[in-house]
């Protein structure tokens, strides 16, 4: 059976290389493979500047290939330059709020770092053209869990997940031009890759990848690099100047136009003395050496610039090795000026040629050399992806994507620059209120999610999508705002218990709402400043107890007068009737005296017998007894209250409830709070007995609520 051709061809700055052949196990065969120079400068530091004269040269290579290998050729795998090639770094976050990873996280994540890796590309580069520009591929760097670098998200619990990724980037008019001079040769696009991509596929296999290495493809207009680490590409870049720069050192030297200084430099790769003729038709000679030293300059400068971009690349640090290929990188002591500007040893920096093409064979007779990494590793890219720009219909709007066979709903709604939140359900707005001067949240519902359809059948962001789809995505749609009533908080949900004239009663606790009372029915609003209020004023009790107070009576809370606006707190006492009722001192005051009274009709009714009276009989015939008990002698005791002397006078003993006689203290306005009473630093017991030089303590307290 014949083997399937692949047709490759690497359109560089001073040449076209044409390449076919055929993979057979783990082997490339090149059946053919030709090389043609521009006539002209039709291209400059890779870039094509005249479309007609490369799309002749491409012809010429082309049919010089048909008759080699007598078959027709129909499709061909290109790759574009460095030169303008653009690569962003992202990293974004996204909260999963402790959750399951699915597929379709990962997906979100992705998206969302390619879109952010978009709008950083846009926002930095340097010309305000309105030229479009196309996402040709990105590469998942590393993903991260709660923080943590992982292999593989799916099926992990995570509070967020993350993801550091590589984004590149071709202009329009690149793209166009390179499939404008195919056709004028009569081909289509196969494939499409990227030069930096195409010649690390032969020079560092994947199994290099997990080392900290670069590569440099030193062509005739540009050199471009790849950075390898963890086992996968982590940047690519290019630097506009390569062996061209050294040809134009040579011509202005020597005074020969480009091609004869060109020349000139490749002979002097091999030759000790190289002869050529001036623009003057005078011949000449040059010394090999000279021509190193014409060079010298500039190829120092490459390397420092060559250097820097790797360091630049590679996070502000150099690499372990670097491997050179491309014509550019033949030129006498440019490793060894890489090698010193990365401050490595000389011996890390090599040029890759025959040793990465163990796996090459070659039917003509060929030298295998580094100028051919390029172009064979465009064809071994096509086993690898076929790529090539495709056309889809996006919501009515015709869009070009570039086709790396993975293609889903969720690239072209990137490319079509659709948001990313229209993809995903969004969650309504968030209610934001403060409760007792703290800030709560209700979260919003989810919205509906995306509906997708490709070509009329029901589909989602992750369906793939081919050539001439067309898509059709309505935006998914945002759920309804967090809503909250003030009786669903937790802190309304406790009741105030009061004892109201003897009996135990539970009232709900009120809500003031930015000052005004609310019932427990209202809806709360963004920015609302609830206090639950966890006291009932005595109106207020009487009111939820369809009680009528009636002007005359008397009101009293823990036992002390109080008016209808007195706050009640949990557990207070509430009496109103038409009686006085004794507060505590009072009461106090009350016992004593009784107890005093009941002492003293004790004392006058002792037995009055002739014992008694032999023994407490004085001279006068009074009985001491009686003169003691029914006459008492008042003394004045000094004490310390709340750090000030007073004293207590008219009596003959004192317990503590006589202090209040002597201090401006008003028992009656407790206004929700309680009284603390000490003596020498401990609680105090209302009948207690004084002694001289009692430190006391009296003051309110405020009830914690």
């Amino acid at each position: 059976m014949k083997e399937k051709l692949v047709f490759g061809l690497d359109i560089g700055t001073r040449s076209i290389v044409g390449t076919v052949g055929y993979k057979k196990n783990d082997k490339f065969i090149v059946v053919a493979q030709r090389i043609k120079e521009h006539d002209t400068r039709a291209m400059l530091d890779g870039q094509i500047h005249d479309i007609q004269k490369v799309g002749d040269t491409i012809r010429e290579v082309k049919t010089q290939l048909e008759d080699a290998i007598d078959e027709k050729l129909s499709g061909v795998c290109i790759a574009a330059a460095g030169r303008v090639l653009f690569t962003v770094n992202a990293s974004v976050e996204l909260e999963l709020d402790n959750r399951e990873v699915v597929q379709e996280d990962i997906f979100n994540l992705v998206s969302a770092g390619v879109e952010k890796a978009y709008e950083e590309f846009l926002a930095n580069k340097n010309d305000d053209t309105e030229t479009k520009f196309y996402c040709v591929g990105h590469s998942v760097v590393r993903y991260y869990l709660n923080g943590s670098i992982i292999g593989n998200l799916e099926g992990h619990k995570a509070r967020n997940i993350g993801v550091d990724l590589i984004a590149t980037f071709l202009p329009d008019d690149v793209v166009d031009s390179l499939y404008k001079a195919v056709e004028i040769a009569g081909l289509t696009v196969d494939n499409l890759t990227l030069e930096p991509i195409a010649a690390i596929q032969l020079a560092i296999p994947e199994r290099f990848r997990m080392l900290n290495l670069a590569l440099v493809d030193v062509g005739a207009g540009t050199s471009d690099i790849s950075i390898t680490n963890d086992g996968c590409i982590l940047a690519f870049g290019m630097i506009p100047i390569a062996g061209d720069a050294l040809t134009e050192d040579i011509a202005k030297a020597c005074l020969v136009d480009f091609s004869e200084a060109e020349k000139i430099k490749r002979e002097a790769d091999y030759k000790s003395e190289v002869e050529y003729m001036d623009i003057m038709l005078l011949p000449q000679k040059i010394q090999a050496s000279e021509v190193q030293k014409i060079t010298s300059e500039t190829i120092n400068k490459m390397a420092k610039l060559v250097a820097d971009k790797i360091k630049e690349l590679n996070g502000g640090k150099s690499v372990s090795a670097v491997f050179i290929v491309g014509g550019g990188g033949k030129i006498p002591g440019y490793a060894e000026a890489v090698a010193k500007e990365l401050d490595i040893q000389k011996e890390r920096v090599a040029l890759r040629g025959e040793e990465v093409m163990q796996n090459i064979i070659f039917n003509e007779e060929t030298k295998k050399d580094s100028l051919l990494v390029t172009p064979i590793g465009i064809c071994l890219n096509y086993y690898e992806q076929s790529n090539s720009f495709i056309f889809v219909s996006f919501n009515g709007n015709r869009i070009k994507m570039y086709d790396n066979n993975n293609l889903t709903v969720g690239d072209a709604a990137i490319q079509a620059q659709f948001p990313n939140d229209g993809l995903f359900p969004k969650r309504g707005d968030a209610l934001e209120f403060k409760v007792n001067g703290k800030t709560r949240m209700q979260r919003g519902l989810p919205g509906e999610a995306a509906q997708v359809f490709i070509n009329d059948e029901p589909a989602t962001i992750t369906s793939k999508i081919h050539a001439n789809d067309i898509i059709r995505v309505v935006e998914s749609t945002k759920g309804t705002p967090g809503s909250a009533t003030l009786e669903s908080l937790e802190e309304l949900g406790e009741s105030i218990t009061v004892n109201v004239n003897g009996s135990k009663i539970s009232v709900p606790k009120f809500a003031s709402v930015n000052g005004v009372l609310q019932s427990p029915y209202y809806d709360i609003q963004k920015d609302d400043d609830i206090l639950i209020l966890n006291y009932y004023t005595v109106q207020q009790i009487a009111d939820f107890m369809d009680v009528i107070l009636d002007q005359n009576m008397n009101i009293y809370v823990n036992k002390s007068l109080a008016s209808h606006d007195t706050e009640v707190y949990d557990n207070f006492t509430v009496d109103w009737t038409y009686e006085t009722i004794k507060n505590e001192k009072e009461e106090i005051e009350e016992r004593e005296s009784e107890s005093i009274e009941d002492t003293y009709d004790s004392l006058e009714n002792l037995p009055d017998d002739d014992t008694n009276d032999d023994a407490n009989s004085t001279e006068d015939g009074n009985s001491n007894v009686n003169s003691e008990n029914k006459k008492e002698v008042n003394v004045s005791l000094n004490v310390i209250v709340n750090n000030k002397p007073v004293k207590l006078d008219g009596k003959s003993s004192y317990v503590f409830v006589d202090v209040f006689d002597a201090i401006n203290f008003n028992l009656a306005d407790a206004k929700g709070r309680s009284i603390v009473t000490k003596i020498n630093g401990r609680q105090a017991q209302y009948m207690e007995n004084l002694k001289e030089g009692d430190s006391i303590e009296i003051y309110w307290e405020e009830v914690k609520k």
